[in-house]
């Protein structure tokens, strides 16, 4: 038989090693777990610890690996959500934005065109009527002049706009290349916000994902309940400010144009007539931090960037004296006067909030607004009493699995046996290490994932194993007969894997939740599976072999 490279032996024992190092904070599950918070808080603060925040950071050593198997939806309990995103909201919102670039285009060609004004239309379309139709021609050079080139790979060459002429109207709508554009646009920012503030709420390993067409997938460890999730996810948090018109009592008031009618959050019965197009917008924000007001009462505190804070500052200076509203998601929840000319663009947010409240708005505006108004088709809470349970079912399936392989192998193939239930241990550790390091999240199916690979572990050394006998069957001696058997059901073991690989690979690819958890951990298992039936185990039978050098060998 011969001896196997010493660089090989030594890499195989290294990996080996770094199996069973990575994989044994996971035995330690809530110790560790206390651990990283502690240091994660501790950090966070600059280095300042609390007596709790040291306590916990003692539970674990700092020199030993602390990386965890983050434990799924199904396993913790939390929060699951399967929201629709309306991209409709965003097409309304580009009209809105467009009509008075397109008034002011048409204000140059007055001479031409006559008035205009804007006619009813459904809210995907900008329509304007002309007074003097007979400059049509050059009223529609001007407005599709504000078209520019569709920002996509399937859109290029072609205009954001599409203008045409019905009678004495400009019919405006967004071409088909931009919708597709702008629905894409919006579902990714829309992941993205949301992702921002799950991750503001600091929650542990969440689930974000599209699913269909325009449809997102939120799955949420650790959090109370799905109206909570809701209550974090489910504002769109537009924020702006507004010259404030006029205030008033009657809830059918006419606002007249270019304004708008909106109720005020903490006055029941009284509303403010304000301008439509705010004067600064939530998306110039920078930052929005919870604090206090000078009576004490919770408040946010915001900062502009550069664009809107010379905005803001302008108009303050300009409006001494004059209400100024701030509005949320179409309320006004503040309307204070201007005392003075407010340099820097930063400010301050009261209203009757609680400190919950001010530090959830907070949140909301640091994470951005979400692009449209999202419904939510279905909604789960998880309990963590039934994670426990599913928890506990697979270690007892995990368990019940791996003893009736081990008691197989050793009553099949003996010492050989004891070898392979060896070389799984080393590949159990193998896998919950490499789920460590890579951040990887184990569901209910990824336990079956786990319990699917003990049995394709021990199936690889079955094929050396029987191939082994094979060989001796045909009268080889102990030492070749090991040899040979490792060489030729090695292209075997290798066919067999990469099919399942390929099967795993595609799941994950296409797969979505639960069925990515199996994939990844199948995978996995497959990689350390043939490792340790091809490497560990003959590195055992070697080293077995070379110390007891027998004549001949029961397989």
């Amino acid at each position: 038989m011969e001896p196997m490279a010493l660089w090989k032996r030594v890499l195989i024992l290294l990996i080996c090693a770094w199996g069973i190092v990575g994989a044994v904070p996971n035995l330690f599950y809530s110790r560790v777990e206390r651990h990283n918070d502690a240091v994660a808080a501790i950090e966070a603060a600059g280095g300042t610890a609390t007596p709790e925040q040291e306590a916990a950071r003692a539970e674990w050593p700092d020199f030993l690996p602390s990386a965890l198997v983050n434990l799924g939806l199904d396993l913790r309990g939390g929060a699951h959500l399967l929201a629709e995103v309306k991209v409709e909201d965003v097409y309304k919102s580009r009209m809105d934005n467009l009509w008075p670039e397109v008034r002011d285009r048409l204000r140059d060609l007055r001479d031409q065109v006559g008035a205009v004004r804007r006619a009813p239309s459904p809210d995907d379309v900008l329509r304007v009527t002309l007074s003097k139709p007979e400059g049509m021609a050059a009223a529609l050079e001007a407005v599709r002049g504000l078209g520019s080139s569709v920002v996509s790979l399937t859109g290029i060459g072609k205009s954001t706009l599409d203008v045409t002429a019905e009678g004495s109207d400009i019919v405006v709508r967004l071409s088909e290349a931009e919708k597709q554009a702008t629905d894409e646009r919006t579902i990714q920012q829309s992941l993205e916000i949301i992702r921002r503030r799950v991750d503001e709420a600091g929650t542990r390993e969440p689930t974000i994902q599209r699913q269909g067409e325009n449809r997102i997938l939120i799955q949420v460890p650790g959090i109370g309940s799905a109206q909570e999730l809701k209550a974090l996810i489910g504002q769109t948090a537009k924020l702006s400010f507004n010259a404030v018109v006029s205030r008033t009592t009657d809830a059918a008031a006419t606002p007249g144009p270019r304004n708008v009618l909106l109720p005020s959050l903490d006055e029941p019965g009284v509303y403010y007539i304000v301008e439509d197009t705010p004067v600064v917008s939530g998306e110039d924000l920078v930052d929005a931090q919870p604090t206090f007001d000078q009576n004490g009462r919770p408040a946010v505190s915001f900062r502009f960037d550069t664009t809107g804070a010379r905005l803001f500052g302008d108009y303050t200076a300009a409006n001494i004296g004059a209400p100024f509203a701030i509005v949320l998601d179409g309320k006004v929840i503040s309307a204070p006067v201007i005392q003075s000319h407010i340099p820097g663009g930063s400010g301050i947010i009261t209203g009757n909030f609680s400190i919950e409240e001010s530090t959830r708005l907070a949140v909301l505006l640091r994470a951005g607004a979400l692009p449209a108004e999202m419904s939510f088709l279905e909604e789960r809470t998880i309990g963590p009493e039934l994670g426990a349970d599913s928890i506990a079912a697979g270690k007892i399936a995990a368990m019940v699995a791996g003893a009736v392989v081990v008691l197989y192998m050793l009553a099949s193939y003996g010492l050989f046996g004891l070898f392979a239930n060896i070389a799984l241990v080393f590949n159990m550790a193998l896998i919950f290490a490499a789920l460590s390091a890579i951040g990887g999240t184990l569901t209910l199916p990824g336990i079956a994932g786990i319990v699917l690979t003990i049995g394709m572990a021990v199936d690889a050394n079955v094929l050396v194993f029987e191939r082994i006998r094979e060989e001796l069957r045909q009268n080889r001696n102990a030492g070749r007969a090991i040899e040979l058997g490792y060489q030729r059901a090695l292209s075997a073991i290798i066919d067999a894997n990469i099919t399942t690989f390929i099967t795993a690979a595609v799941l994950f690819l296409v797969g979505a939740g639960p069925v990515r958890g199996f994939a990844i951990t199948l995978g996995i298992g497959i990689i350390t599976s043939v490792f340790t039936a091809i490497y560990v185990t003959r590195l055992l039978v070697e080293i077995w072999y070379r110390a007891r050098r027998p004549a001949t060998v029961v397989v």
